[in-house]
């Protein structure tokens, strides 16, 4: 292969090849994303990006079974089709339970607990070995810069990642569960991004105070807005109607106010959002007016107004908030889908299903808030859960749940906003997704992504929850899941008739990817290995026109981190996650300073269920010894080291 390049592209080849480790991308001479200097004093500008992909690890080296493994490398082709090959890793920015600067002098444990009065929250189940709650779930993060931003001890550039925590699995006994009982912390850190490497150090971190907005509840999947801010989640909002009866509710309202009946169900599950302050500090707000819903991973599009929401539930449904104004999520309307016919999974079906929508209600955040202070649920609705013979109820399945309900006169507003599934159910939304996940956009083609974790339950005909005629309805289950692909249009009008006013609204949805349910194979997997499985996270990189998708998966004994190019077809699995463990806070940043980023976290390693059997006994002293005795996870980004210099195509 002849060598072809010029000295003003080799000497920024040779600055490339003298960094030991940088993040994906170089520098303004010769970035992914910007122009190379090319031969004969032309420009020779990126092409595209493709990645190889690294086979599973196996129990021949358990090692890599037992932590991040990262066996992948990024191909840059540029114009004048010289390609320059990167060899990826994965650098944590710290493991939960570490301790970490509060850029004071002090210090801070990363992912920790505290209750309504920014105190610690202990966990006394040890006797003798009390010691603060800290998260083993982190998960949605953001990557941002900030205007004018100043922070003591940045010596580069200050960059921000916001970073949400969902849950801890365990207390510290092992056998106590924590699932749910715990207000979710939410961090900004503050990073020191290295000029010269692009590298990415951890400065400051920052706990923000959540207890204006009533703390957080099951913070999940999260997206950057166009604007700069976090969007955060509140998912599996808990039932008002059974809220007396909800031990792990009253739990958390123990945990974060210490008093067990004094959190109200109604300030959760709604959309939080973080806006990051020059200094590394941080504020947050809910919007109460984006439905009360499963929400995970809210994805707004780039008229800055229309957002498509994931809504993680059995018998859930395509949510829609469309704002009154850009960049400002507090006041709009939601709209619930109906599906026609024509629905599949299966990639290889000929059409898409068509989409319509039905307008919920238009509200203000400050009125819903309102609302949710002062209303009981028997103020708004009544709830059966047997036929009671009374024609004016009418018979809807919601949460995995038949029941009958009746709105109260006047009430559906409230309805609407703050009993959103069962209200949606109501005015005939399709409800029959099971689990659907992340949510994000390809802007240039106008098409969406939703992630489907599983695909069972209310979408199987025949289930109990499946309601018919809703056009959801599959032949059987797929437990591995799939990822729809939705085409967003303008000039769409409701089911009433009346114009939406978006250019961004989805039209029709049909199958992209599918994962592939087997029988166990050596190893454990009950999902084909060499296809995703369990989709959660979605984040979609513009410039390397590539899906990355991160799993959720009770079906493969390690879960992967995929790319996904949407113009080639290639599907390569980038990063394996400690086995037993989930891979979160994946967020693709195009360029941040002239670099580009791929951030990914993932929870709970060595979280064993009964496709582990064949590797738990291997793999559980190694997780062990990795992560804190299994309660620590890592929160960090992808890597990149040159591989070769940038040679021309032979």
């Amino acid at each position: 292969m002849p060598q072809t390049t010029m000295p003003t592209r080799r000497k920024a080849l040779q600055f490339l090849a003298g960094i030991p480790m940088l993040p994906i991308g170089t520098s303004a001479t010769a970035s992914l994303l910007a122009t190379a200097c090319g031969g004969g004093g032309s420009d020779a500008t990126f092409a595209s990006a493709s990645f190889t992909s690294m086979a599973a690890p196996t129990l021949a080296n358990a090692a890599a079974m037992a932590t991040t493994t990262v066996g992948s490398t990024l191909n840059v082709k540029l114009s004048d089709d010289s390609v320059q090959s990167y060899t990826l890793a994965y650098q944590p920015f710290f493991i939960t339970g570490d301790m970490v600067s509060d850029g004071k002098g002090g210090k801070l444990l990363a992912g920790g607990y505290v209750d309504i009065n920014n105190q610690p929250i202990v966990d006394k189940t040890v006797a003798g070995a009390e010691r603060q709650f800290f998260s083993d779930a982190p998960d949605g993060t953001s990557l941002l810069t900030v205007p004018n931003a100043k922070v003591d001890g940045v010596k580069g550039k200050p960059v921000f990642a916001v970073v949400q925590f969902e849950y801890t699995t365990w207390a510290q006994d092992g056998k106590t569960d924590m699932y749910g009982k715990l207000p979710s912390p939410i961090a900004v850190l503050t990073l020191d991004q290295d000029q010269s490497t692009g590298k990415l150090s951890l400065v400051k971190y920052h706990n923000v105070d959540t207890s204006k907005v009533h703390g957080l509840w099951i913070t999940c999947g999260a997206s950057l807005s166009p604007w700069g801010t976090h969007l955060s989640s509140e998912e599996y909002e808990p039932d008002a109607f059974s809220i007396a009866s909800n031990t792990m509710f009253q739990a958390y309202s123990q945990n974060l106010y210490g008093d067990a009946a004094k959190a109200n169900p109604y300030h959760y599950g709604h959309m939080p959002e973080v806006t990051v302050n020059p200094d590394g500090t941080g504020s947050i707000k809910k919007h109460y007016c984006m439905g009360r819903i499963s929400h995970e991973l809210v994805q707004v599009m780039p008229d800055q107004r229309t957002a498509l929401m994931g809504d993680d539930a059995t018998n859930s449904a395509y949510f829609v908030f469309v704002a009154d104004k850009e960049k400002d999520l507090s006041s709009g309307t939601l709209y619930a889908a109906k599906v026609g016919a024509g629905f599949s999974i299966d990639p290889a079906a000929a059409s898409a299903a068509p989409l319509t929508w039905i307008k919920l209600g238009s509200a203000t955040s400050a009125e819903i808030e309102q609302l949710a202070n002062t209303l009981k649920p028997t103020d708004i609705m009544n709830v059966q859960s047997k036929d009671p013979g009374d024609a004016t109820f009418t018979k809807i399945v919601a949460n995995g749940k038949t029941e009958w309900i009746k709105i109260n006169p006047g009430m559906d507003k409230a309805a609407a906003f703050l009993e959103t599934h069962r209200y949606a159910a109501f005015k005939g939304a399709s409800m029959g997704f099971t689990k659907m996940e992340g949510t994000t956009v390809n802007a240039k083609d106008k098409i969406a992504y939703s992630a489907l974790q599983n695909c069972e339950k209310s979408m199987v005909a025949g289930d109990a929850t499946n309601v018919p005629g809703n056009g959801v309805s599959i032949p059987k289950q797929l437990k591995a899941g799939a990822v729809m692909a939705l085409n967003l249009k303008g000039g769409q009008k409701d089911t009433a008739g009346n114009a939406i006013n978006s250019e961004w609204m989805p039209v029709d949805t049909k199958a992209l990817l599918a994962g592939e349910d087997i029988a166990a194979d050596a190893l454990g997997n009950t999902g084909n290995p060499n296809k995703i499985c369990n989709p959660d996270n979605l984040k979609f990189s513009e410039k390397m026109r590539t899906l990355f998708i991160g799993e959720d998966s009770g079906q493969h004994v390690n879960n992967f981190l995929w790319a996904y190019n949407v113009d080639t077809k290639q599907l390569s699995r980038v990063m394996s996650i400690p086995a037993g463990g989930e891979s979160t806070g994946l967020h693709a940043v195009d360029e941040i300073n002239g670099w580009t980023y791929i951030m990914s976290n993932f929870q709970h390693a060595g979280d064993w269920g009964g496709i582990h059997n064949v590797v738990k006994t291997t793999l559980d002293p190694l997780i062990k010894a990795n992560y804190k005795n299994k309660a620590g996870a890592a929160v960090g980004y992808l890597t990149g080291s040159l591989k070769q210099p940038a040679l021309a195509k032979a």
